[in-house]
């Protein structure tokens, strides 16, 4: 892997939270998912993570059998009127794709792709073209953070396409404080409109679920935000824990480091750990109860492991 810039708005992020202690280890926690996917390459890692054998068998897997198995049912929900597909954090919009294929031929569709990466925009119009969908949406608005969602939904509704089907799939919420995000979702919805949420859940077995998080392709993302901060991949040692509910994806310093950018230094000391990512699991109790709060109409499609749901919901 070719050096990295140094990156101005990861630095800002790094200066502005510092470091908390925990005993004698300083903790730095960048973990923001807005920052693994700012350039093309990061993009990519991201990808190539998605297409892992690992990631195919514990995440994509069992989404899609959940999708296959229950589409009778969701589809009903759904009617026949045209809908706008909202595709939150797109991906390559495979994802969406899949659903779109069920869809095709028993109602007009129109696609909207949602991503903080342009990379990853282009990628899923490219692929959605394929799928002789009616419409793909292409505004200043595909490129973005989920905050404008209220406002992307309210211009969809035109030209007869007054409903809108918002995904969220690939374990995205998990990303997220789920409150915050389930609020704006919400907001952005009608009574007529349909979210679909794909993710993990906490089966109380950490050391199973941490086997997902020993990737090297995890790895290969989210060393590239590190870089990006002036350390190297020699520098330090990738782990993730389950702890506070939710999977901590970070880095071990193995030497001291000083980092120099924008006039300000930072001394990076041996055994210092940067948290880079986190995920998020609720059980299944606890996950639906989040949807409860938030919907009036929730289903939950569970896999036949209780690892992975299928959330559909309606206010």
């Amino acid at each position: 892997m070719t050096k990295a810039k140094i990156n101005d708005l990861i630095f800002r992020e790094l200066l502005k939270r510092g470091y908390s202690l925990e005993g004698n280890t300083r903790i730095w926690n960048i973990a923001d998912s807005k920052l693994w996917y700012l350039t093309p390459p990061q993009a990519q890692a991201f990808l190539d993570l998605e297409k892992s054998e690992d990631y195919q068998k514990d995440v994509i897997q069992k989404e899609i059998d959940l999708i296959n198995k229950n589409i009778k049912e969701i589809t009903e929900k759904l009617g026949k009127k045209p809908l706008n597909i909202i595709d939150l954090g797109c991906g390559d919009g495979k994802k969406a794709d899949l659903f779109i294929k069920k869809l095709r031929g028993k109602m007009k569709i129109r696609y909207c792709p949602i991503d903080i990466s342009s990379y990853m925009v282009e990628k899923a119009i490219n692929n959605i073209e394929k799928s002789n969908v009616e419409e793909i949406v292409k505004l200043q608005w595909n490129i973005s953070d989920f905050e404008n969602l209220e406002n992307i939904a309210a211009i969809l509704r035109i030209n007869g396409f007054k409903r809108n089907l918002i995904l969220l799939l690939g374990n995205t919420l998990g990303n997220f404080e789920i409150n915050e995000l389930l609020y704006e979702i919400r907001s952005a919805m009608r009574e007529e409109d349909v979210l679909i949420i794909g993710n993990g859940l906490d089966i109380k077995k950490s050391k199973d679920i941490l086997k997902a998080y020993d990737n090297p392709f995890l790895d290969n993302l989210l060393i590239r935000t590190l870089t990006q901060i002036g350390l190297d991949k020699k520098d330090v040692k990738y782990s993730a824990r389950f702890k506070n509910s939710r999977v901590e994806m970070y880095y071990t310093i193995l030497n001291d480091k000083k980092v120099k950018f924008l006039g300000k230094e930072v001394n990076f000391n041996k055994g210092d750990q940067i948290i880079v990512a986190v995920s998020y699991k609720y059980d299944k109790d606890e996950f639906m109860s989040f949807m409860k709060m938030y919907f009036d109409d929730a289903r939950l499609y569970v896999s036949k492991d209780n690892s992975y749901a299928l959330a559909v919901c309606k206010k």
